[in-house]
């Protein structure tokens, strides 16, 4: 009996440690959106050229794990895959958490953070923009009703309609984000039809790897094994899937820079972005193609990588890789001028076809890290007072 009281106290003061931490984090991240408020983006790196830095990065990373972070809850509700149902619960929490942070990012990058109830109360139905929206309001409340449904066990049996809602939800959703970026003719980097799946699938690797990690973490606060899954075959199961998720993003990509190169007016963009962009080639064949897609696949599928660290090393490397490609994509992308002549050359006092530079500030890091703590406090709170996490019994019984 004194054990359990020990092992109790213990995990009572690691929550509160957590706890602080996570609070001052955010806490930096809320002056940091003071600061970017009261003085003016000229406290950030970015211009009229780019106007989505760093908080965009951490932004659209979170929002798109949000979705993709309900694979382990589709999976178990869904398509009737018992032992990952015992993991659903932290699958829910861990969507509903990242969407916030995501969307607290956002909303205070604006500048003008309380503009947002004009867009809450005025649609135009014509903006790719109105649309998300209604697709993050969304979510929001068919995640909770889901969650509703996998806590309460008189509503059990309505667990499946509301996986199937939320996962037809957040193909939509994902999707959404990506028409953002593809039905943004005014920049030369995106306006690809490819971008919506490639999002998708970016959303179920990224969330995949989110949920590995959070639930390590989880573990290790309540002073178990990494990863206490029901069974190894499940763990390899997840490293599987995880490995050909993170394959079909590269794949993807690659499709989409081939789309690219076909085209003549896209050639000095991807010749950009490829070879000659500075920073952006290494992130991209260093940071995202190496580290974040074929050191995962090495690291998944050689023989034993179904262990638990080769998994996490595995999901902190396409965590990495992700950021590594959001920063090719959205800051890249706009640091390379529209070639509006293909062929010609434009230049004028207003910087016309000249590349942007951009060095992220402070600010925009401690914003973008103050969204990451408030989705780590989502979480922590909700682990810490709901029953979102199954002990190692049940998880093995593969119970709800």
């Amino acid at each position: 009996m004194s054990g359990l009281t020990d092992l109790a106290a213990r995990r009572e003061s690691r929550f509160w440690a957590l706890a602080v931490a996570g609070a001052v984090v955010l806490a930096a991240g809320l002056g940091a959106a003071f600061l970017m408020e009261h003085q003016g983006h000229v406290a950030t790196g970015m211009s009229n050229e780019i106007v989505w830095g760093t908080p965009h990065v951490f932004a659209i990373f979170m929002i798109v794990a949000a979705s993709g972070v309900l694979n382990v809850a589709s999976i178990g509700s869904v398509f009737g895959q018992t032992p990952y149902k015992a993991y659903a619960r932290l699958s829910g929490l861990l969507c509903l958490a990242l969407l916030a942070g995501g969307l607290m990012v956002l909303m205070l990058d604006l500048g003008r953070p309380e503009r947002i109830v004009v867009a809450a109360t005025h649609y135009n139905v014509t903006s790719v923009f109105a649309w998300n929206v209604l697709l993050y309001s969304g979510m929001f409340a068919i995640v909770v009703v889901y969650l509703w449904m996998l806590m309460e066990r008189r509503m059990a049996r309505w667990s499946r309609p509301a996986g199937i809602a939320a996962l037809l939800w957040r193909f939509v959703l994902t999707s959404g984000t990506g028409m953002i970026f593809a039905f943004l003719v005014a920049r030369q980097a995106y306006a690809s039809a490819l971008l919506p799946p490639l999002f998708i699938a970016m959303s179920l690797a990224w969330g995949m790897a989110v949920f590995l990690l959070a639930q390590a973490a989880v573990d290790a606060w309540r002073g178990n094994a990494p990863l206490a899954v029901a069974s190894p075959e499940l763990l390899r199961r997840m490293g599987n899937l995880l490995g050909v998720l993170v394959a079909i993003v590269l794949y993807l990509t690659a499709v989409y820079h081939l789309t690219n190169l076909y085209f003549a007016r896209q050639g000095s963009f991807e010749r950009f972005i490829l070879l000659d962009g500075g920073a952006y080639p290494l992130l991209f064949w260093l940071g995202f193609v190496l580290l974040g897609s074929l050191v995962p696949m090495f690291l998944l599928w050689r023989p034993g990588g179904g262990a638990p660290r080769a998994i996490l090393a595995a999901s902190a490397c396409v965590v990495a890789g992700a950021f590594a490609q959001l920063v090719v994509f959205i800051i890249g992308g706009q640091a390379f001028p529209l070639e509006i002549f293909p062929g010609y050359d434009v230049a004028s006092s207003f910087r016309d076809g000249a590349i942007a530079s951009y060095a992220p500030t402070a600010p925009e890091v401690l914003l973008g890290l103050g969204g990451m703590a408030a989705a780590f406090l989502i979480t922590l709170v909700g682990v810490q007072v709901f029953e979102i996490v199954p002990d190692r019994t049940a998880a093995a019984a593969g119970g709800e």
